[in-house]
């Protein structure tokens, strides 16, 4: 057979692309990735998820020596950080995650090719390789399209990764800035305003809306938003920068009330703009077979993530939805399987989000919000990690637990939680949604003492009124 022939020829090796890969090759099929970056993980591994959790967890550990080790009788003299140190273990994590996906291809035999893929037919994909090599023109059974997203930038306000930043500049300046503004209160600007301001940057979130963290259940946005002021971070809510002017000293900023009112400036040392990401779908040639974008840029596909033309598919963020690695994940492991024969699926009803702040937010299914906007009759069960023995011990009980329970048939409908370790607790509840469980399997389920998942079981509980500690 043909070098340059495949059963599957994916375009884009970030979470979606890469996984979808394995997973193709798992089942038998002859598989290629094409990735233009040098390194495989795509946005998330490289200058997303991962390196901005290796900052949060080294800035979360500063600040705990810093101001929290006291009232464990733990005397911590003098303490300190040293950035660049901070910076290089960053990228330490990030190559060896890298180096172990590549390293994941080889076992299972998936081609990597880097450059660049345009869809030239329903069964054929051009290779533009990055060092500037002949092109080749692949040939496939099925393309998949997997080229995630991009920041998305505001008019007026040109990023420079220098004074104004992205998400991609501010996992790496080289000096923590006296001052910084974040324009967008979403996942990602609370995240990394929070690395910067524990390491002594006065930080202030500029968001458009009324609430911080869009999406998340009001309630526990209103918890995180006094929780965040608590800890120093400054919010100006309703507000909008309308522009912003570069000098040597750093950036000036208009700022208007989104109602209307008064305009104020700002001059901060730094600007981080966050306010979302557009799919990209740059070069794809998707002209060149008939596949149109929806009117924010998004593949439509159907329940089966086929595009218009069949034998191309699409997955992660350049199809929309929750803009998530492991939403993307799913869709790769489900249009594989799809592909090979088998049933694949992804219940989006169960596609956990977590916000990795501390404390953490951490949600599932639907909020109280879109149930009332449904009409769906629901019962609440909250626990607070105050009346927690674990988080008591631990010195850690900002926060709750919330279950939202069909109130007819005690179906968890929507889970919610503010507090330590959310992102890992809330998957027990994950998979009860999966199973399509309710509040009262929760609260039958033993759970060891002390500890943080008690406070599940608590919450569950109070569903039906019944809960012990409270």
């Amino acid at each position: 057979m043909s070098d340059d022939v495949f059963d599957v020829v994916i375009i884009g090796g970030g979470p979606g692309g890469y996984v979808c890969a394995i997973r193709c090759a798992q089942l038998g099929l002859r598989t290629v990735c094409i990735e233009k970056r040098a390194t495989l993980g795509g946005t998330c591994l490289n200058v997303g998820c991962i390196p901005s959790k290796a900052l949060l967890q080294s800035s979360h550990l500063y600040e705990e020596a810093a101001k929290e080790f006291a009232q464990h009788g733990i005397r911590v003299d003098g303490v300190g950080y040293d950035l660049q140190a901070m910076l290089a273990r960053k990228d330490k994590v990030v190559a060896q995650l890298t180096q172990g996906i590549a390293g994941l291809f080889k076992k299972n035999k998936v081609t990597h090719l880097l450059g660049t893929g345009t869809i030239t037919g329903p069964d054929s994909v051009l290779l533009r390789p990055a060092d500037g090599g002949a092109e080749r023109t692949l040939t496939t059974e099925n393309i998949i399209i997997a080229t995630g997203s991009d920041v998305a930038g505001l008019p007026g306000i040109p990023i420079d990764e220098q004074k104004i930043v992205s998400s991609t500049g501010a996992l790496s300046l080289p000096k923590v800035p006296e001052t910084m503004v974040v324009i967008g209160g979403g996942f990602i600007g609370i995240e990394l305003g929070s690395v910067w301001r524990r390491l002594g940057a006065k930080v202030t979130v500029v968001e458009f809306l009324d609430q911080i963290m869009a999406g998340m259940d009001g309630e526990v946005a209103k918890s995180m938003l006094r929780i965040l002021q608590k800890q120093g971070m400054s919010f100006k809510l309703g507000s909008k920068v309308t522009k912003a002017e570069s000098s040597d000293g750093g950036v000036t900023l208009t700022i208007e009330p989104v109602k209307g009112g008064e305009a104020e400036t700002l001059s901060v040392e730094t600007v981080l703009v966050s306010v979302g990401r557009r799919p990209f779908t740059e070069g794809l040639g998707l002209e060149s077979v008939g596949i149109t974008t929806d009117n924010r840029g998004f593949i439509p596909v159907d329940h089966d993530f086929q595009t218009s033309v069949p034998g191309i598919f699409a997955i992660g963020d350049v199809i929309g939805g929750k803009m998530l690695a492991h939403k993307a994940e799913e869709e790769g492991v489900a249009v594989a399987e799809l592909i090979a024969g088998h049933a694949g699926h992804v219940n989006y009803e169960a596609i956990p989000g977590v916000v990795y702040t501390w404390p953490e937010v951490a949600a599932v299914g639907r909020t109280e919000e879109q149930l009332k906007a449904d009409g769906v009759e629901y019962k609440v069960g909250k626990f607070p990690f105050t009346a927690n023995s674990r988080a008591r011990c631990n010195a850690e009980t900002d926060g709750f637990v919330k279950i939202l329970a069909d109130a007819k048939t005690d179906r968890i409908l929507g889970a919610h939680i503010v507090g330590p370790e959310a992102g890992d607790l809330i998957q027990e509840l994950v998979v009860a949604m999966e199973f399509a469980g309710s509040a009262e399997d929760v609260a039958r389920s033993s759970h060891g003492h002390p500890g943080l998942a008690e406070a599940l079981k608590e919450a569950a509980l109070a569903v039906a009124g019944r809960a012990i500690h409270i």
